[in-house]
């Protein structure tokens, strides 16, 4: 049974207060992601108006991500020193700012700029909002349920980001508008957090001595080259795998393989002399620790990979257009909020590694719905279904996957510990992603479909996929019942 260790500075919060701090962090995620959703509806429209090369088609979805997972390490090292409460309203504000720039964009090139501006400024506040939520409830129903609806409002977001974009997408509005009514959401919301979020914990006087010398920013710099440029390389080749062979790439490769294996070295080193090391060596022997990791990895890996071709296979295999394409997202949405809310209640009564396997068993339908699919279908026969189940798992695994990890870190670290979470969700998302693309076009240049580009021809590399992600997933269930046997109960208080 796993307890969960309250750092020395938690305070407890009314509940009506903690009603309000949870709203306002959620709204922050929640809106943060809209904006992936309204690119992955309108990517093709965005693309026409502005221009946008055939080569650079998939960079402002993977860019946002990528830029994301670069910073997050760095965002939640330097929170954790300087306060979470400034940097989470800096990355607020950020992305106000860079949600409008990217709906004023007048080329490609800016556009993309602006969305990895956009995952930089995320970045200062997925790890920062849970540190916040740790360190201001106690462990149990409440700190439980904040997990749950921060972990809700990541789906939700994007669903609603892609019926916002189709409802828009096609009318005067255009995609702009829908760019400008989020900025101005996060706007509202920096100027409410200004007012509500608690302030931090008080800390010793800032000085760029301390600041330089208690932060590890080579263990920092190292991790965050490697996941960087791994990301960025797969973002180039998921286009054209070819582009794999090319030196640039593989050299890059090579540079981010170093800086993996150094960062490892790094830690073991740090931890020997007894100085504080941002992802501890040791951390990776708890069972627990590791198993998660590898369960959020794979089960982001798949649903957005399900997400992105669900939506494609509305609009390009059954010619759906982009709002009948988004209304068929509801039944996730629906079953998005009601799991987040049972979960947050419930998951200190229901052994752990049952809640994740039972829900990882259930989201394996829905790839493998799609994977038998005849587009002729209608959508209550199969889709409804595939829709239905597709968040069961990754909706249950963020509440216990924080619980886990923040757990697992040491007091005074939990912005790390949520930047930790942050980062091997966003990189499962980018390799996802990039296999499952480079999969799907590769299965259809090579179709015996004289027509590449008609449904037919599309539908045989989205099947592929589909039964990727089922196998995926069913690897989740897998080292669920494995890595997570005799962990019990998660989110109780420690008497």
């Amino acid at each position: 049974m796993l307890e969960i260790a309250e750092p020395n500075n938690v305070r407890i919060v009314s509940r009506a207060k903690a009603a309000w701090v949870i709203s306002i962090l959620t709204g922050v995620t929640f809106v943060g992601n809209m904006s992936t959703g309204l690119v992955t509806i309108s990517l093709p429209t965005i693309a026409r108006d502005l221009g946008l090369a055939p080569h650079l088609l998939l960079w402002p979805a993977s860019v946002f991500p990528l830029a994301s997972a670069c910073c997050l390490v760095v965002a939640g090292a330097v929170a954790d020193f300087i306060g979470n409460r400034n940097i989470n309203l800096i990355g607020c504000f950020l992305l106000a700012i860079f949600t409008t720039a990217a709906g004023v964009a007048d080329n490609g090139i800016r556009f993309i700029l602006f969305r990895s501006f956009q995952g930089v400024a995320l970045s200062l506040c997925l790890p920062t909002t849970i540190s916040i939520l740790t360190n201001n409830f106690i462990a149990g129903r409440q700190r439980n349920v904040g997990f749950a609806c921060v972990g809700l409002s990541q789906p939700l977001g994007f669903s609603f980001g892609l019926i916002l974009g189709g409802v828009v997408v096609d009318t005067y509005l255009t995609w702009r508008f829908a760019f400008y009514f989020t900025a101005g959401l996060m706007g509202l919301l920096f100027l409410v957090s200004i007012w509500l979020l608690p302030q931090d914990t008080p800390r010793e006087k800032f000085t760029w001595p301390r600041f330089l010398r208690e932060i590890d920013w080579i263990g920092a710099c190292l991790i965050s080259a490697a996941l960087g440029i791994t990301s960025y390389v797969l973002a180039v080749i998921t286009g054209n795998m070819a582009k794999a062979k090319n030196a640039e790439n593989i050299v890059m490769l090579c540079i981010a393989g170093t800086s993996a294996v150094s960062f490892g070295f790094w830690m073991h080193f740090r931890e020997k002399s007894g100085r504080i090391a941002l992802i501890p060596n040791s951390l990776w022997r708890k069972r627990a620790f590791t198993t998660i990791c590898l369960l959020v990895f794979l089960t982001y890996a798949v649903l957005n990979g399900v997400e992105y071709f669900l939506s494609l296979f509305f609009q390009e295999v059954q010619l759906l257009s982009a709002l009948d394409a988004a209304i068929r997202f509801f039944p996730e949405v629906v079953v998005g909020i009601l799991l987040n809310l049972f979960t947050g209640l419930f998951v200190h009564k229901i052994n752990a590694n049952l809640l994740i396997t039972v829900s990882a068993a259930l989201t394996c339908v829905a790839p493998l719905i799609m994977a038998l699919i005849d587009p002729a279908w209608n959508f209550w026969v199969a889709a409804f279904w595939a829709a239905l189940v597709c968040p069961f798992s990754v909706d249950v695994i963020f509440t216990v996957a924080n619980l886990i990890i923040t757990d697992a870190s040491s007091e005074g670290t939990q912005a790390l510990a949520g930047a930790v979470f942050s980062t091997v969700a966003q990189f499962g998302h980018s390799v996802g992603l990039m296999v499952m693309a480079v999969t799907s076009n590769r299965v259809t240049a090579k179709s015996s479909i004289e027509d590449k580009e008609s449904p037919e021809a599309i539908m045989e590399g989205y099947r592929v996929v589909f039964w990727l992600c089922f196998g995926m997933q069913l690897m989740a269930c897998f080292i669920s019942v494995w890595g997570l046997r005799g962990v019990g109960k998660v989110g109780l208080k420690r008497e």
